[in-house]
C-alpha cells in the first residue's frame, strides 16, 4: 500500500494583497499574534506523521528559510542572558522537520510551483499544501486527508461548501457523491461565475496528489490569470483515474485575506491561556464603546 511521506508547500507568491507589508518581507512569514502563518502549515504537516518537507520559495522569501534554520547568534544572545524558555523555543523550531527549499523563478503560478517539485517527491504521492488556510480542529486536515487517501489509494482534494456569491474566488467541483462526506470528482472549473459553477464545493488548500500530475504540469499551458493552473492539471487527472473530494472536520482561516487573518489573529488570540483574560477583557470593552 502507498503512503504518504511527503509534503510541499508552494511558498513563492507575490502577496500583493497584502501590500505594503510584503514589499520586502513574505506574506507567509506574516505572524498569527506571534507565529508565522507558514509554522502552522509546517506543523499541520508534522502533527499528519509526514517529516519530509518542501517548501518552493522565489526572490524576497530568504526570511522563510531563516525561519527554519538556526540562529547562531541569537541562541547565543539567549543563553547568556538566561531567557532558557525563550532559546527553547527557537531552538525548537529549526528542529521541527526536515526541510528543503527549492526556488521558483518566476511566478507562472501555483502549477508551476507544485512542478518545481518533481525531483523532491519522485514517482509518489505527496501532500500539497497551501499557506494561505489555516485549519484547526482535533484531528488535522491533512491527516484526514491521508487517512482517505489509505484507504481509496487515489488522489484526495480537501473541500467545503461555500456561499454562491463566493464560488468566484476558488477551484469548483463537479462531482458525484461516493458516501456522506466524499465525492467522486467528474471535472473541475476555477473560479467560475456563479450562475456556470457546477456546485458550491470549492477546493481547499489541501491536496493528496498522485505523482502523474508532473507529466500533465509539464504539459500544461496558461490558464486562468495567464499562469499555469494546477486545477487545469487536475482536470486533466480526474478524466485518467479517480479523483476525490473530502469535506473536512475543522474550522478554516483564509490568512490570505484580510478580514480572515484579523479573524485568525483574534480567535487565535483569545485561545491562548497567557493572552485571552487580557485580550477578551480588551474586546469587550470596545463593544462597549462602540454600542
Amino acid at each position: 500500500m502507498k503512503v504518504i511521506k511527503k509534503a510541499v508547500i508552494p511558498a513563492a507568491g507575490l502577496g500583493v494583497r497584502f501590500l505594503p507589508a510584503t514589499k520586502a518581507q513574505p506574506k507567509e512569514m506574516l505572524p498569527i499574534v506571534d507565529k508565522p502563518a507558514i509554522q502552522y502549515i509546517v506543523e499541520e504537516v508534522i502533527e499528519s506523521g509526514i517529516e519530509e518537507i518542501l517548501i518552493i520559495t522565489g526572490r524576497n522569501k530568504q526570511a522563510i528559510e531563516d525561519h527554519f534554520d538556526k540562529s547562531l547568534e541569537l541562541e547565543v544572545r539567549l543563553k547568556e542572558t538566561g531567557k532558557t524558555p525563550l532559546l527553547e523555543l527557537v531552538q525548537s523550531i529549526s528542529r521541527l522537520a526536515h526541510v528543503c527549499f527549492v526556488r521558483q523563478k518566476e511566478p507562472l503560478g501555483l502549477g508551476h510551483a507544485v512542478h518545481c517539485a518533481r525531483r523532491f517527491v519522485g514517482d509518489e504521492p505527496f501532500a500539497v499544501l497551501l499557506g494561505d488556510d489555516i485549519v484547526v480542529g482535533e484531528k488535522p486536515c491533512l491527516k484526514q486527508l491521508t487517512d482517505m487517501y489509505n484507504e481509496v489509494q487515489s488522489s484526495v482534494i480537501a473541500v467545503m461548501e461555500v456561499p454562491e456569491k463566493d464560488v468566484s474566488k476558488y477551484g469548483i467541483l463537479d462531482s458525484v457523491v461516493e458516501r456522506p462526506g466524499l465525492y467522486r470528482v467528474r471535472d473541475l472549473v476555477e473560479k467560475p461565475a456563479p450562475e456556470k459553477a457546477p456546485s458550491r464545493l470549492a477546493i481547499m488548500g489541501r491536496y493528496i496528489i498522485e505523482p502523474r500530475i508532473f507529466s500533465i504540469l509539464a504539459e500544461a499551458g496558461p490558464g486562468a490569470g495567464g499562469e499555469i493552473q494546477l486545477t487545469d492539471a487536475l482536470k486533466v487527472l480526474c478524466a485518467e483515474q479517480p479523483v476525490y473530494g473530502m469535506t473536512f472536520q475543522g474550522k478554516r482561516y483564509d490568512v490570505g485575506d484580510k478580514l480572515g487573518y484579523l479573524q485568525a489573529t483574534v480567535e487565535f488570540a483569545l485561545a491562548r491561556p497567557d493572552l485571552s483574560d487580557g485580550f477578551r477583557s480588551y474586546l469587550k470593552n470596545i463593544c462597549k464603546e462602540l454600542s
